[in-house]
């Protein structure tokens, strides 16, 4: 596990700086937003696709080698947030799958695919897309519910139910009906 390699070479870390600076902003708005509706802000999610789409035509998908590992994850996370772009979503989808093993994280193969299956009105099958429902974090459809843990598993996620759990430290939300 070299990940601690912060020397590792990269082909652009100009690029790389920039999307990590773009997720500084996504990820300190949507944080920000937990505890304080007000520091939502829209324009957030539309500047980055655009400057996103811009990347891709300079580099294609931003792979580890090409960026880094924090910075092509960062470029997952942007897309994933383009969700007033499907079309876009899905050829950053295709560009993803295309790499090589080792380029793109698989986890983050998994949450886009769910991502656009969901947005294309589609059962998802990693489950990572959820809704809150009464004071719950509900799944939205999976496809083939009993194999979900397996496919999860085949893309380095934790169990269904264990992200379930986390979700609701991580939002600092108390489960309600759920004892």
């Amino acid at each position: 596990m070299e990940e601690n390699n912060k020397t590792e070479s990269i082909r652009y870390p100009e690029i790389a700086a920039e999307i990590e600076a773009m997720v500084k902003v996504d990820q300190d708005m949507r944080e920000g937003a937990i505890d304080d509706e007000e520091t939502w802000d829209e324009s957030v999610d539309p500047k980055n696709t655009f400057r996103m789409k811009e990347i891709i035509e300079q580099v294609g998908w931003p792979t580890i080698s090409k960026v880094g590992k924090a910075a092509s994850s960062g470029a997952w996370l942007l897309v994933q947030h383009a969700d007033k772009d499907l079309d876009f979503q899905k050829l950053c989808l295709n560009l993803m799958k295309q790499e090589p093993l080792g380029e793109v994280d698989l986890h983050d193969i998994a949450y886009l695919e769910d991502r656009v299956r969901v947005n294309s009105g589609q059962p998802q099958l990693y489950g990572t897309q959820f809704q809150q429902v009464e004071g719950r974090f509900v799944s939205r459809e999976i496809e083939d519910q009993d194999q979900v843990n397996k496919r999860r598993k085949e893309m380095g996620l934790v169990t269904l139910e264990e992200n379930i759990e986390d979700m609701y430290v991580r939002y600092r939300i108390e489960k309600s009906g759920n004892k």
